[in-house]
């Protein structure tokens, strides 16, 4: 078992240093691993001794299990990647994955807030420091489509407000720049003119958002204080983190962005991941024609 894990742990750190791949994407891959390794020492087979039929009815065991298609479809990528790097390091002969069929998947196109719901949401109803600071993440949030790690990362250098961008590090540590629009700009400025001063307490820090006892926020502590904020603005609809991320997409897209602009922006790694946003947008489209077209019936 020592070298199995070995194997296992040789790809992770390929998959860390020469990919770039994300801690949690990481670990996903890792579960998987060690999930079959398992199962393979069960059937009395290891990583580099295995054949097709072992992979066959893993997947089968993990769809009596009741794994979802996006589950299955992740493990079967896990098996892919590690194989092919098996293969590539000259420590299998074979691809014992080349029949392996992945489930497809179901297109999910993601959830939205409406232009008017979004007005609603970046109102401050109180001059508190919370609260101008918690309409300073939404407006970065919304105007910069950063994923809610990148904004809880953000330190004061990271944003350059006469000339209207932030800089944050995302997946893989893949540093970015993105524009910031006047009513982020405006938001931060207010915040940064007094009440991240009074949330600091006198201590020395460059973390930009500050939780109320002076620290950094964190992704957790986000999501609730924008559950919160959506009641209090009368947003009946669940809202989370990255549906302002799906909002900021999607918006732009309305109003002409172009998809290759709108990638970068997200720092998309592929444009086909981007491209989700644009069905979004035709479909909109068709709701609003389908809605007022008198012809459309």
């Amino acid at each position: 078992m020592a070298e199995e894990q070995m194997l296992i742990d040789n790809y992770l750190n390929f998959l860390k240093l020469e990919r770039g791949l994300a801690e949690n994407t990481v670990a996903a891959y890792r579960r998987d691993l060690k999930r079959l390794s398992a199962f393979l020492a069960g059937r009395g087979q290891g990583l580099l001794t295995c054949e097709a039929n072992d992979l066959f009815l893993l997947v089968y065991h993990l769809r009596s299990e009741g794994k979802a298609a996006r589950s299955l479809a992740r493990a079967t990528a896990t098996l892919r990647g590690f194989f092919s790097y098996l293969l590539n390091e000259g420590l299998r002969s074979e691809d014992p994955t080349l029949y392996l069929n992945t489930p497809k998947l179901e297109k999910v196109l993601p959830h939205v807030l409406s232009e008017q719901a979004m007005d609603k949401l970046l109102t401050v109803r109180s001059g508190t420091d919370l609260d101008q600071r918690n309409l300073a993440m939404l407006e970065v949030m919304y105007g910069s489509g950063l994923r809610v790690s990148e904004l809880t990362n953000l330190c004061v250098k990271d944003v350059a407000l006469d000339v209207g961008y932030v800089r944050c590090l995302g997946k893989g540590g893949k540093e970015r720049i993105v524009p910031l629009g006047e009513c982020a700009v405006q938001a931060l400025n207010a915040y940064l003119r007094g009440p991240r001063e009074r949330l600091r307490r006198g201590r020395r820090t460059e973390v930009l958002f500050l939780n109320a006892r002076g620290n950094r926020l964190t992704r957790q502590g986000f999501w609730q204080i924008l559950k919160d904020w959506a009641r209090a603005h009368g947003l009946e609809q669940n809202v989370f983190p990255h549906m302002l991320r799906h909002t900021f997409a999607t918006h732009l897209l309305d109003h002409g962005a172009d998809l290759r602009s709108v990638q970068e922006m997200l720092g998309h790694a592929d444009i086909s991941t981007t491209q989700i946003y644009t069905h979004l947008s035709r479909q909109r489209l068709l709701e609003v024609f389908r809605r007022a077209h008198p012809r459309s019936q």
